[in-house]
């Protein structure tokens, strides 16, 4: 190659450089201005959905806040009716109950009434052998059989006598009307009883009246 051509080869190169750098920088410019329009874009849509995330968040809570009170408020209804329910029961039960209480008081009088008529029907029949008879001895005999059945009655219903003889003074079933010197061995001794104390069950019904010894 002649040095002219040569040389004009690189006068070609000379002049084409700048352009070529120019075409350079504007091809960076357009990918620079491209990727800030994908991030603007994708930026965009981020905050459309986070928006939109944000509108609906409100309305799904007040959904799900109406569907609890709606769900407490079946609730309430439910447990007031129930507890109404139960009062209903309890009111029919109380009143089921003193009346049963009442009917086995009532029956329980009548059949102790009914027992004890046999016995009167024997005082009654003692007292009409009295004015036909003489008969002393017999008389007793019968007052005694009257007396006896009329004490297995008492023990047939749990009523005993309190027990008074020898026993230490006690102020659960003894009523001390007096007081009598019998001596150091017979102190706070009942030394006689006046009239007889009885217990249902364990429960005293009437005190036993003793003369206490001091």
């Amino acid at each position: 190659m002649s040095k002219k051509n040569k040389r004009k080869m690189e006068e070609n190169t000379e002049k084409k450089a700048p352009e070529m750098e120019q075409e350079v920088q504007n091809e960076v410019k357009a990918e620079a201005t491209a990727e800030a329009a994908a991030t603007t874009e994708t930026a965009a849509e981020e905050n459309a959905t986070s928006a939109a995330e944000e509108a609906a968040t409100p309305a799904d809570s007040q959904a799900n806040l109406a569907q609890e009170v709606e769900t407490l408020t079946a609730r309430v209804a439910e447990l007031e009716d129930k507890n109404l329910r139960m009062m209903a029961e309890f009111d029919n039960y109380r009143r089921r109950t003193n009346k049963e209480k009442l009917v086995l008081m009532e029956t329980a009088g009548e059949k102790i009434f009914t027992e004890m008529l046999a016995l009167v029907d024997d005082f009654e029949r003692a007292q009409e052998a009295m004015q036909k008879t003489e008969d002393i001895d017999s008389l007793r005999s019968g007052i005694e059989l009257i007396h006896q059945k009329f004490i297995t009655f008492l023990d047939k219903h749990d009523v005993h006598a309190i027990e008074t003889e020898n026993a230490d003074f006690n102020t659960d079933e003894h009523e001390a009307i007096t007081t009598f010197a019998a001596g150091e061995d017979k102190k706070g001794k009942v030394i006689d009883c006046t009239q007889k104390g009885y217990k249902l069950g364990e429960k005293v019904i009437r005190f036993a009246k003793v003369v206490v010894g001091e």
